[in-house]
């Protein structure tokens, strides 16, 4: 057994730098809804999504091993293209997320990797009916089932709820939005975390470090989740303004249902080892929930941009990995300057970030975004029903503001 080399511990500390971005990107999955509906204050939601999506990394490793010995063979395969995969991620989470656009973490983790084995070693490389069947079908499956699910879920609960009293319905969503985004945090921990820990799993079996087909090491397992869970603390506030927010106007009972089906679909992958998109399961959850409610809405005008994104993920992460992979390939010099384009890109994305920053004292203002004339068509033929908006409204001034707790220079992401 080899030690690890140099180069085998860059790609370790980028294949963390990329957990700690899927960490902050995919922060809006949990909690976006629970802190637009005023169920936790902001600080309070990323610190508990934090803590459980540590715990939940510990819960499973068949994703992991989805990534390390299913999607590509292994032979052959260098570590130089587990870095190169590595940068298309990065470079893509970063710039989705400056845009505030909830795009899947996992479909540019796969993309990278794709692109860059594509152009190391061919198509063969590539492991076709893995990518088919454990990929590609759960990222046209999951939104569609999630959103099917929450649209029912919210329909049942407001129909169980009509007759209870709004003070009563208030508290009692309250407390079922903690537990189901406590719940949707776990679920992230069991399968994004994993990628992570698969590409460090990948990139010791091509160092000759560990045997092929290995579970992750410990230590793994231990530094993937506490980079995810550090990544979620910091909090990612411009996905989850687009999430809680952009999509459509959240009372505290679509946000129970939205982020209880969710979490459903999420553990059910992962128990079967599917690498789905915990962005897409959630954002259609929300989608869900909004025309679930009776006169509730979707802003598609950013939902087709969430599309276009999440349409544009795979390919263009697998170019920047495949572009990065022709680099590596001409030696020590291409490696070193792969190395000095992802950093100088990193800084350009957050000097860009920094012109309109979103923090935890504006994260839940809705940017004036007009609702359309689909939107406002089907608000007029069918309202919401009676004491829905005075109970969200009641709620949100019985439940103190961030603004009210919150430092007045937080930290800004």
């Amino acid at each position: 057994m080899e030690h690890i080399t140099l180069l085998l511990g860059i790609v370790i500390v980028t294949a963390l730098v990329f957990d700690f971005t899927n960490g902050f990107h995919d922060t809006a999955n949990a909690m976006a809804t629970t802190i637009s509906t005023g169920a936790l204050k902001p600080k309070t939601a990323v610190a508990m999504s934090a803590v459980l999506n540590l715990v939940g990394a510990f819960l499973s490793v068949e994703v992991a091993r989805t990534i390390s010995g299913g999607l590509i063979n292994e032979e052959g395969i260098r570590t130089e293209v587990i870095f190169a995969a590595l940068v298309g991620a990065i470079l893509w989470n970063l710039l989705t997320w400056l845009l505030g656009l909830p795009s899947s973490s996992s479909h540019a983790l796969f993309g990278g990797l794709i692109g860059a084995a594509v152009m190391s070693a061919g198509w063969s490389s590539v492991n076709g009916s893995t990518v088919v069947t454990k990929v590609l079908l759960p990222a046209i499956a999951a939104p569609l089932v999630a959103g099917l699910a929450a649209m029912l879920a919210t329909r049942l609960t407001y129909r169980i709820s009509s007759k209870a009293g709004e003070q009563a319905t208030s508290k009692g969503y309250r407390a079922g939005q903690i537990t189901s985004a406590g719940l949707v945090s776990l679920a992230h921990g069991t399968n994004d975390a994993q990628k992570t820990m698969g590409i460090i799993t990948l990139a010791l079996v091509t160092g000759g470090v560990i045997a092929p087909g290995s579970n992750p090491p410990l230590w793994v397992i231990v530094s993937a989740g506490i980079a995810i869970a550090l990544g979620t603390y910091l909090g990612g506030w411009r996905i989850i303004r687009t999430m809680g927010k952009g999509l459509t106007d959240l009372a505290p009972p679509q946000g129970f249902a939205a982020q209880t089906s969710a979490a459903t679909v999420i553990l059910a992958s992962s128990h079967l080892g599917f690498s789905l998109s915990t962005t897409q399961s959630c954002s259609g959850a929300v989608m869900g929930s909004g025309l679930g409610r009776k006169g509730g809405v979707v802003r598609w005008s950013t939902a087709t941009r969430m599309f276009v994104a999440w349409g544009l993920t795979l390919p263009a992460a697998g170019l920047v990995g495949a572009g990065a992979e022709f680099l590596t390939k001409q030696g020590t010099w291409g490696i070193v300057l792969t190395g000095a384009l992802l950093i100088a890109g990193s800084a350009v994305i957050w000097t860009l970030s920094r012109r309109q920053p979103v923090t935890v004292d504006n994260v839940n203002d809705v940017n004036g975004e007009p609702a359309g004339v689909v939107t406002t068509a089907i608000a007029a033929v069918t309202p919401p029903p009676a004491g829905t908006v005075a109970a969200a409204d009641e709620l949100k001034t019985t439940i103190p503001g961030p603004d009210a707790t919150e430092p007045a220079r937080p930290a800004t992401v």
